[in-house]
């Protein structure tokens, strides 16, 4: 069997078929690569984080970071890289790269969907065309003569073009629904690492003395959203570098005689700390 000439006599239809399966097969095995490296290396990484995570922190973020090539490493990487956050914000960080990393892993289905779609159409479409053209040589003076055995040979050959796109529809599918149940099959391992990793996170919270919760909600989204990797250490000495100047209402700074005269032992409320609220503030004597 020549495939050469069962393309030909497929007709013109055979044409677009033949680049929705080439697009369908470069989309194929690319998705099998790509799911192939996560399988193969996903239950490790998840494993040596969370058994890290338990004893060193710093370790874990460490192993996170390096692990960053991969989705699961990515996805355990956003809340460690925040600077002792609170377990609410650890859980918002977990639930933000979660959803990010499983729609970049639905890359491609798309295309599948379109090949699916047009496939089995574009292949109707050819038999038609090609039913057209056989019909349109009968004569009916013709009909049980050796003049119409060629019309049959014509109707066999305008069926190529159907059995081609459904040939190329059910390839698609067969692969679309394998890359869909990896895709539900990764929920499951998200859903797992992340939910252990906020328990253990949890339990260290509760042991953190409150004089070391250093960083505030904003400063971690701005690491978060910047992508920035700044150690406690580092962020403890710019936080020393840093110095509050007072300044009135109207933005100019505060007399600095009146706060060198002011007595040391009055509490802030008692010399205007800046932060201080009315009902804080005791009344004029």
């Amino acid at each position: 069997m020549d495939i050469v000439q069962i393309f030909r006599d497929g007709g013109p239809a055979m044409w677009p078929l033949l680049a929705l399966s080439i697009l369908s097969l470069s989309v194929i095995i690319e998705r099998l690569w790509f799911w192939v490296r996560i399988l193969t290396q996903e239950s490790e990484i998840v494993n040596r984080i969370l058994n890290t995570a338990s004893a060193n922190w710093v370790s874990a973020t460490e192993l996170a970071k390096r692990a960053t090539n991969q989705p699961i490493g990515r996805f355990l990487y956003a809340p460690l890289r925040l600077i002792k956050p609170d377990p609410e914000l650890f859980r918002l960080a977990l639930e933000a790269s979660a959803e990010d990393e499983l729609s970049s892993m639905r890359q491609g289905e798309k295309v599948l969907e379109a090949v699916i779609a047009l496939a089995p159409l574009l292949g109707l479409l050819g038999t038609v065309l090609g039913l057209i053209q056989s019909l349109s040589n009968i004569r009916l003076g013709d009909l049980g003569t050796a003049a119409a055995a060629g019309v049959t040979t014509g109707i066999g050959q305008s069926l190529i073009s159907t059995a081609a796109g459904l040939i190329v529809a059910i390839s698609s599918l067969v692969f679309y629904r394998l890359f869909q149940g990896f895709v539900v099959n990764q929920v499951k391992v998200f859903r797992r690492a992340g939910s252990d990793l906020e328990l253990l996170y949890r339990q260290y919270w509760q042991n953190i003395p409150e004089s070391r919760v250093t960083s505030s909600p904003s400063q971690n989204i701005e690491l978060a959203s910047a992508g920035e990797n700044i150690t406690p250490d580092q962020y403890t000495q710019l936080q020393q570098q840093t110095t509050f100047q007072p300044h009135t209402s109207d933005g100019e700074e505060i007399d600095s005689n009146l706060t060198d005269n002011a007595n040391p032992n009055l509490a802030p409320t008692e010399i205007g700390h800046p932060f201080a609220t009315d009902e804080e503030t005791p009344p004029n004597r």
